[in-house]
């Protein structure tokens, strides 16, 4: 996790994950190449608890370090 931000009902997380290309993914063998994924979670808290969540990853980025994508 990078950064972790609450404001009011929000709480916004931006975060990245790194792994090995290891199976099939999105109908592409296994690379064996490293890979890292970013992303941003937006949560909505009502009374303690998650009543809305909202995601974005950077999948483009994954697919270019993967080089299927130029």
């Amino acid at each position: 996790m990078h950064d972790q931000v609450a404001e009011q009902d929000k709480v916004v997380t931006r975060w990245s994950a790194t792994g090995t290309h290891a199976g099939d993914f999105a109908g592409v063998p296994a690379t064996g190449r490293r890979v890292t994924v970013t992303g941003i979670h937006i949560h909505r808290v009502q009374r303690g608890r998650l009543i809305e969540h909202w995601e974005e990853l950077d999948l483009l980025g994954a697919l270019r370090q993967l080089g299927m994508l130029s």
